[in-house]
């Protein structure tokens, strides 16, 4: 009898507990569920986020009126931040704030703005009369509230509405011509292009953004300059248009680089460029140099540097290291082209065809197709130059064999290719056409060439390179000898 009520109580309490768990689990379900993310039409209004657009708004007067570009600087990076954290009832408090409730740009940009309900309505208005804005309003702030306006529909993908605020915003940036706005406009001429390139509508700006480089060139606004050649450079490669993006780039004006990312951007397309032209020196230059200077935050843009680098590294004969395609949140994307590098590697045509067919999605969405179409030169050169290394003789009808020729004269294109490297340099041989056979030299020391040379003078003029530019990019202090002569 101990014995089954023992039993009892045991089974008693594993049902209490099991009890217990379920509970535990749906209640902790529904407070995940309570704590989902809100949502941007949420009607409450941050009052943390408020507060920083409203001292955001303050530093963008100050340094207006003071003429001190890096506070606008600094309010541009501040803005950033708050990105993800902007909802419908934020902005149209702030606009309230900043812009009065009865101005014309006022009305504009809250008809951009998604509707709001009735309550709302009663959070914007039943805001104390003393937090409004009394100050003289500055230009600077209005293109400010039009770029969060700009980025907030930009970001939820109401993009009818981003062309209309941003093309509006670039009618009222045209009369502006102050120092501290080209930040500003730097910023909104990005953003304009965006929507276009989102909405689908990216050549109907060309000659619009022509015009702005234009206006910016004749205003000596060096910042602008470098956004709109790049935009420019976007909008003919986007299209294919590679000869035009080349006039263009040659052409236009060049200036000292203000701002890092505007400089990554630009050794990207010219990279690109000069790839399409068969530069492939130059393009390994602008490609490594834009991996190099990019923000570590920035990996889809690395990723894209490394794609079209390794490509070029390909076509200029080189193999890439393995670390480039074992960098961390890049080992996925850059897959298909480390299996592209190691069939060039190999020397296997039949490889490579197996490669392009397998990532021929990813190689069309890259833009890389018809340069992988060019790699099947380098592939055959690479081939014989092993097969070279490894038979002192060797009949071309193995050759042709061992290269996967697919012709109808495989022999008598194998001859050909054989005849072509050795006379590029490629391999170190000689043909014997009476037994159509190929014969390799003995292998010299290396040495006692002039390989070392020309490689260690490459990396001396790397070196020499970086350190011209860092000396270059150093900035100082505004009227700092004005205040030293005041000292002494």
């Amino acid at each position: 009898m101990e014995f089954l009520a023992f039993i009892s109580v045991f089974y008693l309490a594993m049902v209490v507990v099991l009890i217990s768990q379920v509970f535990f689990k749906t209640n902790r379900t529904v407070k995940i569920e309570d704590q989902s993310a809100p949502s941007v039409y949420d009607c409450s209004v941050d009052p943390s986020v408020l507060q920083d657009l409203k001292e955001i708004a303050s530093l963008i007067e100050s340094g207006a009126n003071t003429s001190e570009v890096r506070k606008i600087y600094k309010a541009m990076r501040l803005t950033m931040k708050l990105r993800r954290k902007l909802k419908v009832s934020i902005l149209s408090a702030f606009l309230n704030y900043a812009l009065g409730p009865v101005s014309e740009v006022h009305a504009q940009l809250s008809s951009y703005l998604p509707q709001q309900d009735k309550y709302d309505t009663q959070v914007d208005v039943e805001m104390p009369a003393t937090e409004a804005h009394s100050k003289h309003l500055v230009p600077e702030l209005e293109i400010y509230c039009y770029l969060l306006v700009l980025i907030f529909l930009i970001d939820q993908k109401k993009y009818n509405e981003a062309k209309a605020c941003s093309s509006k915003s670039i009618v009222s940036l045209k009369n502006m011509n102050n120092r501290t706005a080209d930040v500003l406009a730097s910023k909104l001429y990005f953003y304009y292009s965006l929507s276009y390139e989102f909405a689908g509508d990216f050549a109907e700006i060309r000659g619009n953004l022509l015009a702005l480089y234009q206006i910016a060139t004749v205003r000596h606004n060096k910042l602008s300059q470098e956004t709109l050649i790049n935009l420019l450079l976007r909008n003919y490669l986007h299209y294919n248009l590679y000869d035009q993006a080349e006039k263009f780039r040659s052409k236009a004006h060049c200036v000292d680089a203000l701002s890092n990312q505007q400089l990554c951007r630009y050794l990207l397309y010219q990279g690109k460029i000069k790839t399409i032209q068969l530069d492939y020196t130059d393009a390994k230059d602008s490609l490594l140099q834009a991996v190099q200077k990019s923000p570590v935050t920035a990996v889809g843009f690395q990723i894209q540097c490394n794609k079209w680098a390794i490509i070029v590294q390909l076509l200029l004969g080189e193999i890439p290291e393995r670390t480039v395609f074992t960098q961390k949140r890049m080992e996925k994307s850059l897959r298909p082209y480390f299996e592209l590098t190691n069939a060039v590697r190999v020397g296997d045509l039949e490889l490579l065809r197996t490669v392009a067919v397998k990532f021929s999605s990813t190689f069309s969405q890259d833009r890389t197709s018809n340069l992988i179409v060019r790699l099947r030169h380098n592939v055959i050169r690479t081939g014989l130059r092993n097969i070279s290394t490894a038979y002192s003789r060797i009949s071309l009808a193995d050759i042709a064999k061992k290269l996967n020729l697919d012709s109808e004269h495989p022999v008598d294109d194998a001859e050909n290719l054989v005849a072509k490297a050795i006379r590029d340099g490629a391999i170190d041989a000689t043909i014997d056409h009476a037994n159509r056979w190929l014969v390799s030299k003995a292998t010299g020391d290396v040495y006692s060439t002039n390989e070392p040379q020309i490689a260690f003078n490459s990396r001396i003029a790397f070196c020499l390179n970086m350190h011209n530019e860092a000396v270059h990019a150093l900035r100082f202090p505004q009227n700092l000898s004005n205040k030293q002569s005041v000292a002494t």
